[in-house]
């Protein structure tokens, strides 16, 4: 999938001089934590988010420092903290820049790019423009709406092929002291593993081949193996 079949089309946006409170109140009217900035070309020039209005003098939350870090902090920092906490226009609290994607991002690039950076969701421009916007809200929804893995009816062979095609897709895979048979869409695993969480990643992977009915996993961990 990409980002255009899982965005947001109809976004809520507020200009770079409207008011912050105008802002704030479209947030929590629409229950999102989020709003686009754009300009009458509808091309974005920040987000404003709830974390950007978290530290506002009506709410009496601007920050306060001890002398000594008031004293080592620079005075661009905290005139900049100054503006955030009391300036009324959207402009002077949002941040930028903002990091977009276009339609065509695959999301697997736009949950790296959510992870990497810290984001809660990002714009969706089409030659700058606002079309959307995908959030991890928008991600789950659609995680939640796809399709399970089908149990389909495969053969043993393919059963056995893919498993072992998995294990050594994987780093964490054992590369020896691992076998395995199938019998009627049943695999059973034996062998000696490191951790208990190799041995449940083990039986994840046998359970999600399509075609298999049922892991029993034999294996133990070498730490509960006793010594003689």
């Amino acid at each position: 999938m990409i980002a255009k079949d899982v965005m947001t089309r109809a976004v809520r946006t507020v200009g770079p001089s409207d008011d912050v409170h105008t802002a704030a109140r479209i947030m929590a009217d629409n229950g999102v934590s989020a709003l686009p900035v754009i300009d009458d070309a509808q091309c974005v020039l920040g987000m404003v988010s709830e974390g950007d209005l978290l530290r506002r003098k009506e709410l009496r939350t601007t920050k306060r420092r001890s002398w000594w870090l008031e004293f080592l902090a620079s005075p661009q920092t905290v005139a900049t903290e100054y503006i955030k906490s009391h300036s009324f226009k959207v402009s002077d609290v949002m941040t930028r820049p903002v990091i977009s994607v276009t339609e065509q991002t695959p999301i697997a690039e736009i949950v790296s790019i959510l992870e990497q950076h810290r984001l809660k969701r990002v714009p969706v421009l089409r030659g700058g423009a606002i079309v959307g916007i995908v959030s991890r809200a928008d991600l789950i929804r659609a995680f939640g709406q796809g399709d399970k893995p089908s149990k389909a009816q495969t053969d043993d062979r393919a059963i056995r092929n893919t498993f072992l095609q998995r294990l050594k897709e994987q780093s964490w895979a054992p590369s020896s002291g691992i076998s395995y048979s199938v019998s009627n869409g049943v695999i059973t695993l034996h062998g000696i593993l490191a951790s208990d969480e190799q041995r449940r990643a083990i039986t994840v992977m046998a359970e999600t081949i399509p075609g298999v009915k049922d892991v029993k996993n034999e294996t133990v961990i070498l730490a509960a193996i006793p010594m003689v």
